[in-house]
């Protein structure tokens, strides 16, 4: 075990900025966001005078500490569980199979979280904006629009990772999905627990997401758009997939307004684990998107105000 000596702890839901240097990281609260592409880390070579908190460094293959060990709410980053390990796929789907997710930035070890409480995203509970719903008829209705499942996945994965984040607020930032995040999810892809969800317009991606899915356990990752409502429109497209095919939710991780204003709501880890275990032993379908599944959205929901 390597361990980080906090200089200042974080409640529950706030965010720290840290860089790893050696075995220990120096941590501040002045400056919180949800992803660690906007985690600034300040370096200090002096001994830090608070308690150390314990993070296991993994071999590569070696097995995930158990999930109670994630840092808790008064630390300074609630739910890190570990550091080090491969992002080959067994590993990746051992991790997802217990709710774990990496998620670090550059010049730092390979993360490992599982945050509690889960963002997750009820699909019978995704709220329709009339905006929204407005643009999904439009698109419908068009000859030259089209969702599609894994035809581009590399191209999707590669937008995402060229997103600025923050762009709308002025905070822009880089991107947490470096170079060996896509190569890792690329090969989980074609081993098949992988997914992209696809806005095709002329013949043109414009948007997208892509995702882990175990079974019928979803776990949403990132999604990009280069035109209005594309990735939306993507989302609404894996809801309407999911409540096809009796996929109950899908994991959005971290809480942000963005998603809270989409449906998603908090769920504790316990409730979100039992989810996981319970879906990702159902039988997987078949991913392909047919234009009916629409009739999910579009017929029997009202939408939001």
């Amino acid at each position: 075990l390597n361990y980080i000596k906090p200089r200042a702890a974080c409640s529950a839901g706030a965010d720290a900025e840290r860089k790893f240097s050696g075995n220990w990281v120096e941590w501040r609260s002045d400056r919180l966001s949800a992803r660690p592409e906007r985690l600034a880390g300040v370096l200090d070579t002096q001994a830090m005078p608070r308690p150390a908190l314990y993070l296991p460094q993994l071999r590569p293959g070696q097995a995930f500490p158990p999930i109670e060990q994630a840092w808790g709410p008064s630390s300074p980053a609630c739910g890190l569980l570990a550091a080090g390990g491969q992002l080959d796929v067994p590993t990746l789907i051992r991790a997802y199979s217990n709710g774990i997710f990496p998620w670090f930035s550059e010049g730092q070890p390979i993360l490992w979280w599982c945050t509690d409480p889960r963002m997750v995203l009820k699909v019978s509970q995704f709220k329709l904006r009339r905006s929204l719903r407005q643009a999904l008829q439009r698109f419908r209705r068009d000859a030259q629009c089209e969702i599609r499942f894994d035809s581009a996945f590399d191209q999707v994965i590669t937008a995402c990772s060229q997103t600025q984040r923050g762009a709308a607020s002025g905070n822009v930032s880089g991107t947490w999905i470096l170079p060996d995040m896509v190569n890792a999810y690329c090969a989980l892809h074609r081993a098949g627990y992988a997914h992209s969800v696809e806005t095709w317009v002329n013949g043109k991606l414009v948007g997208g997401l892509y995702c882990v899915a175990l079974g019928k356990a979803v776990f949403g990752e990132s999604m990009f758009s280069l035109q209005t409502d594309a990735s939306k429109i993507a989302l609404a497209a894996l809801v309407c997939f999911c409540r096809k095919q009796g996929m109950q939710m899908i994991d959005c991780q971290q809480n942000t307004g963005h998603l809270a204003s989409l449906g998603a709501q908090e769920m504790t880890r316990s409730a979100f684990l039992a989810h996981v275990k319970i879906s990702a032993a159902q039988p997987a379908p078949s991913w392909h998107f047919h234009d009916l599944y629409w009739s999910e959205l579009l017929t029997f929901d009202t939408p939001a105000p």
